[in-house]
């Protein structure tokens, strides 16, 4: 199963759940690890799952360093605008290079 297929298995709002949960008991544990570990078979997934949905929503309230959802969307973003802006020069510069050589192909107007 790819990565993409097991992310959207998980709704947002039982991963918010699961994440909340997480921080509001991870004092009951020893760790935020077994905090992940008693609470992620209780949602259905397996810890490392929850505990990259934990990690994430660190990064996405500053609690820890990285890149956040919102800055990742935007570079999604805009690194399919260039891979557009790419096609389309590229288009341009073919559709170019095709006139310029008809022009060249022209009989001359005397």
């Amino acid at each position: 199963m790819t990565k993409s297929k097991i992310a959207n298995r998980y709704s947002p709002e039982v991963r918010a759940r699961a994440v909340r949960m997480v921080f509001e008991h991870q004092g009951s544990y020893e760790t935020q690890a077994g905090a992940i570990a008693a609470i992620a078979p209780k949602i259905g997934c397996i810890p490392q799952t929850l505990s990259g949905w934990v990690k994430q929503a660190e990064k996405d309230s500053g609690m820890r360093d990285g890149v956040t959802t919102e800055e990742r969307d935007r570079i999604k973003a805009l690194e399919r605008e260039v891979r557009e802006l790419r096609q389309a020069n590229e288009i341009l510069r073919k559709a170019s290079a095709y006139f310029a050589q008809a022009e060249l192909d022209r009989p001359l107007k005397r």
